[in-house]
């Protein structure tokens, strides 16, 4: 592996550790020449599930946009970096157990929604409204009714409304 500070391909592994329910292996890295420690993660490479999105078209599974959107969505909230990366391993896996080679953007976004209630209310509620496409304070509302109503799981998600282009 080479060390992302000096570009040389000497290093050591100083740890390694399962995480994400022993889907990803951790190793703790020190390069040979500068000292420098990194980190890197080994995972099973899957065929690529392909989602489809709400207009039809289709695109890769990615877990970096849906870390992008988890991350914007528990900003500035006590939502670890763990809890993240174990609310995508876990997304990843329901995506793998349930389908083949195609899933729709909807399990995904629902699954998402699922588990971040759990964690926070409040980062539920922004991945909701961007997921959910929330046009009025109406909607938040109804939004926090239904979690209020129903502390542990949301039944029907309504569809998505399209968004306005």
């Amino acid at each position: 592996m080479k060390c992302p500070i000096c570009h040389q391909d000497n290093d050591r592994v100083v740890d390694t550790r399962m995480s994400d329910d022993g889907s990803v292996i951790r190793r703790r890295r020190e390069c040979c020449n500068c000292g420098r420690r990194f980190t890197t993660f080994e995972r099973l490479e899957v065929t690529s599930t392909q989602v489809v999105k709400k207009d039809g078209h289709r695109v890769p599974f990615d877990r970096e946009k849906l870390r992008c959107g988890l991350e914007r969505a528990c900003w500035k909230r006590p939502v670890s970096e763990e809890q993240i990366t174990t609310i995508i391993a876990q997304v990843e896996i329901d995506v793998n157990s349930s389908f083949n080679s195609e899933v729709d953007s909807r399990f995904i976004g629902e699954r998402v929604m699922e588990y971040l209630r759990e964690i926070d209310q409040v980062a539920y509620v922004r991945f909701a409204s961007v997921y959910l496409c929330f046009e009025e304070a109406r909607d938040f509302a109804k939004e926090l009714d239904n979690m209020m109503d129903s502390p542990k799981k949301r039944e029907d998600y309504p569809p998505p409304k399209k968004r306005k282009k």
